[in-house]
Order: structure tokens, then sequence, then C-alpha cells
């Protein structure tokens, strides 16, 4: 990808040639917090494919702060052939954002809250389940930026785990990480292109019915490895994984 050094921001649309304004939150990240001048350069992206390089033409700073900008070069940027999809499980603090930044830095191309049963957060339906929705989409903004990526990942209304069971239904492969099964990530045939759920569980753990559930919609239960992973960083590592043993990285 062109560019990959230089610093993104999401806008509306990203023009392929000419000129593009750069302007609200963004922008003012760019003048304030990025110090960005007349002559540096930066990355436009839509969130969807769509990027840009450009220069910096002027600075307009204040209260509502303007960069005007020429395209120098752009091109778009297609969504891997195997997409993979997290459903987190709710978690308590600031746990929750955390496993949205790392996924999204691993490359997670859609993430899910999931209300599971041990869950400590509970994100009920009104305002309080609203902020807590909105920080999750701004934080795989955010981590997308600072992952120079192309696309934003989908940050989805929460589940409950019947509604996740009829997510997994429709997957290429979808897969519960447990601690506690025999079988590993390493021993899944993985398919080449599709959809792939990965499915990460609270603190506390998948309860026996959620997984009997989650299984007999065709999930697979799979350990990572010989330790227990916290529900903040698991998805993050099992992404990981999946790019080397996958054709996401090819």
């Amino acid at each position: 990808m062109p560019g990959t050094t230089l610093p993104v921001f999401l806008a509306a649309s990203v023009p392929s040639s000419g000129h593009a304004v750069l302007d609200g939150e963004e922008a003012r990240h760019a003048a304030t917090v990025r110090r960005l001048r007349a002559g540096e350069r930066l990355v436009l992206t839509d969130g969807a494919g769509a990027m840009a390089r450009c220069v910096v033409d002027a600075v307009q700073a204040g209260r509502d702060p303007l960069l005007t900008l020429t395209v120098e070069s752009s091109w778009t940027e297609e969504p891997p052939a195997l997409r993979i999809l997290v459903a987190q499980a709710l978690a308590k603090g600031d746990r929750g954002e955390l496993a949205v930044e790392l996924a999204t830095e691993a490359g997670a191309d859609a993430i899910v809250p999931w209300r599971a049963a041990r869950s400590v957060a509970k994100w009920e339906d009104g305002g309080r389940g609203d902020k807590a929705l909105a920080r999750w989409r701004a934080t795989a903004r955010a981590a997308a930026k600072q992952a120079r990526r192309a696309h934003v990942p989908d940050v989805t209304e929460p589940v409950t785990t019947r509604e996740l069971a009829g997510l997994v239904a429709t997957m290429s492969l979808a897969i519960v990480l447990e601690s506690d099964v025999p079988d590993r990530l390493t021993d899944l045939p993985l398919p080449d292109t599709g959809d792939i759920l990965l499915v990460v569980g609270p603190e506390g753990g998948v309860t026996d019915e959620e997984l009997s559930t989650l299984r007999d919609a065709g999930a697979r239960a799979v350990r990572l490895g010989t330790t227990v992973l916290r529900t903040s960083t698991a998805a993050a590592v099992a992404l990981g994984a999946l790019g080397a043993l996958s054709t996401r990285w090819s």
C-alpha cells in the first residue's frame, strides 16, 4: 500500500484526483495533535477501501480547523477473500475496548458484541448501552487509523447467544475459543474464502449451555495453546495465528 508510513485520516469520501478538504474532528486532530503543515503528506480513507495520498496545501487553524489537500495518487484496497468476524463477549471496565482495539489492529473485519451469560457488563437497552456501543465503534475507528488500515471493521449491535448461534449457521467456519478442550486451532482445516466467526468468551468463560448451543449450530471449540488468555487479548492472538495459517497474509 503506497504511503503506509503516513498518518491516516478518515473522510466521508475520497476523490481519486484533484483536490480534497479535511474538516471536522479529523481536521482538528491533524492540525492540533499531529500539527501537520503545508507541504506535509497524509493518507485519506473512507474506511471502506478507498485511499488517497495527499499533500497539504494549507491549514486553517482556529475553532473549526480545515485542511485543503491535493491528491497525488489514489488506490483501492480490496477486502480479504477470507474474512474474520470476532464475536467478543462484553467485558467490564475498559477491557472490552482494549479487546476491540487489539482485534482491529490484528485485522478483524467485523466485531460482534456478545451478551454472554457470564459477562459482568450487560449493555442494557437505552442510553448506557448506546454509549458503550459508541465507545467500541470509536475505538475501532481509532485503531484502524493507527494500523493504517483501508477498512474500518463494522461493530454491530450486540447479540444474544441465540442470535449468535444464528450467525454461526451462516459462516464458512465458526470457532469458539476454549482453554480446556482437546482440539487445537492448528488442527482445523481453514477455508481459502468466505467468512470465519471467532467467538471469544468473557473472563468467567463460556457456559456449558452456551457452548452446546453454539456447537449445535455448527461451531468448533478449540484451544490456542497451553495457557489461558484474557478476553481482551484472546482475539488478537487468534487473529495472528489465523493470519499465518490461512491465505489472509499471503
